[in-house]
């Protein structure tokens, strides 16, 4: 299954994202292929400091359950800074719907 979602991040704060998502913990990758997820992308529109994010899951509930684990939400709180983010840290992630895929 394929999904597409995009963010937002917070101005000027390009250079930061990439460096913490460049060190990416080895925890929070082990976690997204525990919970299913591969060949995850994100991109960046510098003008709009919107982020697409681009994941292969293998099933929504299961990608689901990978936000109650404690690496997730220490992930979260670690970026909060950075990105607009709902109350508990988690960012602010709106589902985007597949109009067209090519294999």
């Amino acid at each position: 299954m394929i999904k597409g979602f995009k963010m937002k991040l917070h101005e000027g704060m390009e250079a930061e994202y990439e460096k913490r998502h460049n060190a990416l913990w080895q925890e929070m990758k082990d976690m997204i292929h525990q919970y299913g997820g591969k060949n995850y992308t994100i991109f960046l529109d510098r003008e709009t400091n919107i982020l697409f994010g681009y994941i292969e899951i293998d099933s929504e509930e299961k990608w689901s359950e990978s936000a109650d684990t404690e690496i997730c939400r220490k992930w979260w709180d670690y970026m909060a800074d950075i990105m607009d983010t709902n109350p508990d840290n988690s960012p602010v992630s709106i589902d985007l719907k597949t109009v067209f895929h090519l294999d």
